[in-house]
């Protein structure tokens, strides 16, 4: 991306040195892996956009014990601010957030519209921040809705009726520690449920409390 501002290369290098030599990435041509060292080249080369897209998907391949922490992806989204990148710059600031706060992966159906569902699709990159019912009850055994964000997985968006893996991004992460793959969780727009979500992995946060 000729013209990019130096402070986001410079990003993108510091993001590098955090990237451990053995982390996998797609080079996106023959589905071989590409090591940092690889990526360095693609930056020394001036393939910033490219080097950005192996960064994330390195950081999302990186496995636990040792995930990215979320210094990496707070650089990377700033890189991807600069470059105007906005959909990236959102993943980006989301796989932060997971790191600090943990998150849940989930499978998500929409209610078709002929069943009282919405009419409009659900945008894909986090900016819905729905209820939703995890089996809590108010103190005199009213339900009791807590909000998490979503984030459909490989999909700009989810349209009524259809079904997808989503990523949730709670905005009280203790009230969902409880759940457990298998359980089923429904979605609230207003009071009619709106959606329904079978759990399929609780993943703690990874970085360290500050």
């Amino acid at each position: 991306m000729p013209g990019m501002d130096d402070d986001a290369f410079s990003l993108l290098w510091q993001a590098v040195d955090l990237l451990p030599e053995y982390a996998p990435a797609n080079d996106g041509t023959s589905g071989a892996l590409a090591s940092a060292a690889e990526i360095r080249a693609e930056l020394a080369d001036q393939e910033w956009e490219l080097a950005l897209d192996l960064l994330i998907e390195a950081g999302d391949a990186h496995p636990a014990p040792h995930p990215a922490p979320p210094a990496y992806w707070d650089l990377l989204g700033e890189a991807a601010r600069q470059m105007l990148l906005d959909r990236a710059r959102r993943w980006c600031g989301w796989r932060g957030a997971e790191a600090r706060h943990g998150a849940v992966r989930a499978r998500l159906t929409l209610r078709a519209a002929a069943a009282g569902g919405r009419h409009t699709a659900v945008p894909g990159d986090g900016r819905l921040r729905p209820m939703w019912d995890l089996g809590h009850r108010t103190a005199t055994g009213e339900q009791a809705l807590d909000i998490a964000a979503l984030w459909v997985e490989s999909a700009p968006e989810l349209a009524p009726g259809d079904t997808a893996d989503v990523r949730l991004l709670p905005l009280g992460p203790e009230r969902w520690r409880h759940l457990r793959p298998g359980d089923t969780i429904n979605l609230h727009e207003t009071r009619a449920v709106a959606g329904t979500a079978t759990v399929v992995e609780v993943m703690s946060a990874t970085a360290k409390p500050m």
